[in-house]
């Protein structure tokens, strides 16, 4: 039973990590750049 337990809860910081991921690309961030272009050199959009 405790296994299940911190599976579900495992899967579940997963599902949150993923879907701040998606969300962070869909408002134009990306995990390379980070949306701060004095320090990638001007390589954002």
């Amino acid at each position: 039973m405790a296994t299940v337990m911190t599976g579900a809860v495992l899967l579940g910081v997963i599902g949150l990590i993923i879907r701040s991921m998606v969300k962070d690309k869909k408002n134009g961030k990306s995990l390379q750049c980070g949306g701060d272009c004095k320090h990638c050199g001007g390589h954002c959009s």
